[in-house]
């Protein structure tokens, strides 16, 4: 593992980033130093035109990511300002959704709190049939608080939401699979490979297309259907000027490999 950042590492396999989750010893426990280097990798990584997709997953065998590291978030609550914790709390969470390249994550362990986050940011999620995640902050007094509240209920129901939640308990990768936590559990031993050749398929798409379709998603999903559907035509129509949008035709009318400048 190659990488300028203490607990972040980053390769890349062709058009494809991974980003692993770098402090084993504490099961990849989030600490204000990692938040800041993954907001920093993904900003480096959406500017870097021969990266087309991301992943996201954890050091070792046992934890995607425990969660906040609880002994940095004691020293905080001893001295940090509310609004200072906020302002972390929001840049964290900020970096990952303005990602704006598929983001796939590759839970490949335990993820607790805010590790179920981190992967509920991401597009989607490959699961090892290892893998387990629980949300135990009301054992310690607290809520998640990066998003787990709204975007569990998002992508599982509300009732389900408040099952995890309010219960604390352990969900497995077959119950994760069952309730849409997670789109793919695979075996541990194939997770990082099956992951990577999904985005290595995203990415081998058109590059402003691929970006412009994941943004009418997202952005619409908060929309009435009406107003997402006039979102969509307007996307739809930018891509009409973009120099791909003229060679992905071209290239299967001469029956041929489109060559995509991105833009």
């Amino acid at each position: 593992m190659t990488s300028a950042f203490e607990t972040i590492g980053l390769d890349r396999q062709g058009s494809v980033a991974i980003l692993t989750l770098n402090r084993p010893d504490v099961m990849n426990a989030i600490n204000m130093q990692m938040r800041t280097e993954l907001r920093r990798a993904l900003a480096a990584l959406r500017r870097d035109a021969e990266v087309g997709a991301a992943v996201l997953t954890g050091a070792g065998d046992r934890s995607f990511s425990a969660g906040m590291d609880l002994r940095e978030f004691d020293r905080m609550n001893g001295g940090t300002p509310i609004a200072e914790m906020k302002r972390y709390r929001w840049e964290r969470g900020e970096g990952i959704a303005a990602f704006d390249k598929p983001l796939i994550a590759a839970v490949n362990g335990l993820a607790v709190g805010g590790g179920v986050e981190l992967a509920l940011l991401c597009d989607l999620s490959f699961a090892a049939d290892t893998a387990s995640f629980a949300f135990g902050e009301v054992k310690r007094g607290l809520i998640p608080g990066n998003g787990g509240t709204q975007r569990l209920s998002r992508r599982v129901g509300q009732a389900r939401a408040l099952d995890m939640i309010l219960s604390a308990r352990t969900v497995d990768a077959a119950e994760a699979l069952a309730i849409g936590l997670v789109e793919y559990v695979v075996p541990r031993t194939e997770l990082l490979a099956r992951a990577v050749a999904l985005a290595a398929q995203m990415a081998a798409h058109a590059p402003v297309a691929v970006r412009t379709a994941k943004a009418a998603i997202q952005r619409g999903a908060a929309l009435p259907l009406a107003d997402g559907l006039l979102l969509e035509q307007d996307l739809a129509t930018f891509l009409y000027t973009t120099e791909d949008a003229k060679e992905g035709p071209r290239a299967f009318l001469e029956k041929r490999t489109p060559v995509w400048r991105g833009r």
